[in-house]
């Protein structure tokens, strides 16, 4: 059992950079592979980005790839997400999750646990 609690989200013009990180409590962390995804209204929850319990593997959607930087330190129960040259296109709730594993998931289905969300909003 393990709680996500997101947060560091917000409104930046476009261009500019957000660092969104997730605390874990309840669980060991580095038992748990973790990902952030993100969903905008009318639309289905994606993947941004996932990352292995070591933090050795990591997984880019295209639309993020060479932007956003996932991270972890498992010695602090967190995780992050560096977000660079926001574009208008990433605005969303974005959510942070986690589950039992060793290596990337990349699909919504295969995460257990959930944090409650964060906004991100991106100006033109």
């Amino acid at each position: 059992q393990v709680q996500l609690v997101e947060s560091g989200g917000g409104l930046v013009q476009a261009g500019g950079s957000l660092r969104p990180s997730c605390a874990a409590s309840g669980g060991t962390f580095d038992r748990y592979v973790m990902g952030w995804f993100r969903q905008a209204p009318g639309k289905e929850r994606e993947l941004v980005a996932a990352i292995s319990r070591d933090g050795g593997r990591t997984y880019y959607a295209d639309s993020v790839e060479g932007r956003f930087t996932i991270a972890r330190d498992n010695a602090k129960n967190t995780g992050d997400l560096q977000m660079n040259s926001l574009k208008p296109e990433d605005t969303a709730v974005y959510y942070c999750a986690a589950n039992v594993g060793s290596d990337v998931y990349i699909g919504v289905f295969e995460y257990d646990y959930w944090g409650q969300g964060t906004q991100v909003t991106v100006s033109s």
